[in-house]
């Protein structure tokens, strides 16, 4: 495409962008079916937001542990001060030869440049947001298009003047994924709703958005990799056990019920419930942002159902928590994850967390050493034979290892062991 047309694709993408619709866009990608399914193999790309590895992780350990696939590959390519157009120079050279099916992407941040909206960055940024969808598109993978997340508003200093900015940022990112029939995760408007509802709730100096204004800490990340995984169609249902007090209990797939009596059931579980960390105000914790993001109901339902309970109410027991539920709750449903937090499955789901994380810190120094300056050994030494080789013998063995990252991460997923006890009152 040359430089005219494509200054002309760039100003329709925009021109449709500045009807942008932030509420209508949270719902988008969710009409197309999950889009995880057995054998996927998932990119994560950004810039240094995604390089921080902590969205990135949570997505790769929620996919892993509590997801309904189990045969999952991902990588990250978070790289800092990235942009849409850098990104595409480099996308042939380091992301393609992975062979990804399925690849996330969030832009913008550095895009807008820092400051007020100008419609020539605009314009610019969905010129290159539309290259790196149609190049994916054209090599089969499905493109799940990100938008820019938010600058923090009591950390940043005109923090009001660039959140429009990556608002309308955001709706260009919309407006590129529609017109290329791509979903879309809505990631500024679901950190701007959790940034305002919980400096409303701890108070302004609460970061979202991070201290230095920019890079979130876990509470942030938490509420993107919310945004990606609903876009993914990702039902939420992680599992369910129901009893009867006649002394029946059954469990869905993935869970298996080993033993039941006297409002004693054992459950073994294949699939984990997402769990959090930290303190109730804590930014650098998971747990202080449940409150103002809808996680626990949209993707960690963990059903417990007691039917035929012979009281008005009962105690459950699960872990080294204890609450009181009454009949008619329990035999509606009760959602354990959110009910215990501090949940059985903590020490296996850390343990997966730390094996993505291994992983991830490799696949940094993989892509941001070795991968991505094989290119201007290619540019210095063009046509040399054995500078070709050399290229695919590093970068097969480099992928060989990225392959058994990931074969340990879906190994650290064993089945754990549960007590939900319940006791009448």
């Amino acid at each position: 495409m040359d430089a005219i047309m494509m200054r002309k694709r760039g100003g329709l993408i925009l021109a449709a962008a500045l009807a942008w619709h932030l509420a209508a866009s949270a719902a988008q990608g969710q009409g197309t079916g999950c889009l995880v399914k057995e054998g996927t193999r998932l990119a994560i790309a950004g810039d240094s937001i995604t390089e921080q590895k902590l969205y990135s992780a949570f997505i790769e350990t929620y996919l892993a542990a509590c997801g309904p696939v189990t045969n999952i590959s991902v990588i990250q390519y978070g790289w800092n001060g990235d942009t849409a157009a850098y990104f595409y120079q480099r996308m042939a050279n380091d992301l393609l030869p992975w062979k990804p099916t399925l690849v996330t992407t969030c832009f913008g941040m550095n895009d807008g440049r820092y400051k007020e909206y100008d419609e020539a960055v605009a314009q610019l940024y969905a010129t290159n947001m539309w290259q790196i969808v149609a190049e994916l598109k054209s090599q089969g993978a499905v493109v799940l298009v990100g938008g820019p997340g938010v600058v923090d508003s009591g950390a940043f200093q005109g923090a009001k003047v660039y959140n429009a900015t990556l608002a309308r940022l955001s709706a260009v990112a919309s407006n590129v994924a529609a017109a290329q029939n791509c979903p879309f995760a809505d990631v500024h408007a679901a950190m701007m709703s959790a940034m305002e509802k919980s400096k409303s709730a701890y108070g302004p100096t609460y970061p979202v958005a991070g201290r230095d204004g920019v890079h979130p800490g876990a509470n942030g990340h938490l509420v993107m990799a919310y945004a990606f995984l609903r876009a993914m169609g990702l039902d939420g249902q992680i599992g369910a056990v129901e009893v009867d007090w006649k002394g029946v209990a059954t469990a869905s797939a993935g869970h298996k019920v080993l033993s039941v009596s006297n409002g004693v059931v054992t459950v073994e579980s294949a699939r984990y419930p997402f769990c959090f960390t930290g303190a109730d105000n804590d930014p650098n914790g998971t747990l202080s942002i449940l409150p103002f993001v809808p996680f626990q109901e949209n993707l960690n339902r963990f059903i417990l159902k007691v039917k035929s309970l012979p009281a008005g109410s009962a105690d459950v027991k699960w872990g080294r928590q204890q609450k009181k539920f009454t009949a008619d709750q329990l035999a509606r449903g009760i959602n354990l994850a959110a009910e215990f937090p501090d949940s059985p499955f903590g020490p296996a789901f850390q343990n997966v967390l730390r094996q993505v994380a291994a992983k991830q810190a490799y696949e940094t120094l993989m892509i941001k050493g070795p991968v991505t300056n094989f290119r201007f050994l290619k540019k210095e030494f063009e046509n040399d034979a054995a500078i070709a080789r050399s290229e695919e013998d590093v970068v097969g063995k480099l992928l060989m290892r990225q392959n058994e990252y990931c074969a340990k991460v879906r190994a650290a997923v064993i089945p754990v062991r549960h007590v939900i006890a319940i006791t009448p009152q």
